[in-house]
């Protein structure tokens, strides 16, 4: 199967079988790096690439690397690392989904790379995981420690759901009801469906968040502070706000 020479004697006998051992070996370690490094998957349903959609920003907040979609009653709140905006996270009632896009390579998917760095994180830290096939395909059910406001420890369930695309892998993080019931996130979902990815042209390392923007009629809000109904921007959200960074747990 992988053009050994004949054997000669019994020596070169037991040299063979040690090879077909290390070859063994190296067909696991061949197929575990094809199951992890194939080629992003069809999306008929989204989420989009931006050469995707003519007019992205139909119906959709224009945040520069992504165009996030809008609904009525939504909270916008863009999430910082250091001096740049990496991601966007839509509130939906007691539900919410972080979305952040990184750079990927061009004829490889990461998800599954991802999933299993975030599953062993989440493990370490005595976390559960479960890892399920859900409406948006292969994510990870997780339930992570957390410090209760009391000072006890206690657990939140979130859902990691990912999406392989030319050049960009986008991330969402299911948080609230939404992770708790998930036949309850269907709106959440249809968001990150419908989430326009904008990866630019530019050379970009493996797993670099794409930066993120505000729009140029937005306003920071801090947090608890209400705004007037009738905001500007499509889709009916009230108010857009910067608040803590949601990280992932390696």
């Amino acid at each position: 199967m992988f053009g050994r020479r004949k054997k000669r004697d019994a020596a070169d006998g037991a040299a063979g079988e040690a090879e077909q051992v290390v070859d063994g070996v190296d067909a696991e370690a061949d197929a575990e790096s094809a199951r992890v490094r194939l080629e992003p998957a069809p999306r008929p349903d989204g989420p989009w690439d931006s050469s995707e959609v003519r007019e992205p920003g139909e119906g959709r907040v224009d945040l520069g690397g992504l165009f996030v979609p809008g609904v009525d009653g939504m909270e916008l709140r863009v999430e910082v690392a250091g001096d740049a905006i990496v991601a966007a996270t839509v509130v939906l009632q007691d539900s919410a989904i972080q979305l952040q896009a990184f750079a990927a390579p061009k004829r490889e998917g990461i998800w599954g790379e991802v999933r299993e760095e975030i599953a062993a994180g989440i493990t370490q830290q005595g976390g559960i995981i479960d890892e399920v096939e859900g409406p948006l395909g292969w994510e990870l059910r997780a339930q992570v420690p957390v410090q209760l406001p009391d000072g006890t420890g206690g657990f939140q369930v979130v859902r990691f759901v990912g999406v392989d695309g030319p050049r960009w892998f986008l991330r969402g993080v299911i948080s609230g009801q939404g992770a708790v019931q998930p036949q309850a996130a269907g709106l959440l979902e249809q968001i990150f469906r419908d989430t326009v990815v904008v990866r630019g042209d530019g050379p970009m390392a493996p797993r670099d968040p794409i930066v993120l923007k505000l729009p140029n009629d937005a306003q920071m809000v801090p947090e608890n502070v209400q705004q007037e109904e009738g905001s500007r921007f499509a889709g009916g959200m009230s108010r857009l706000q910067r608040g803590p960074e949601i990280t992932e747990v390696r």
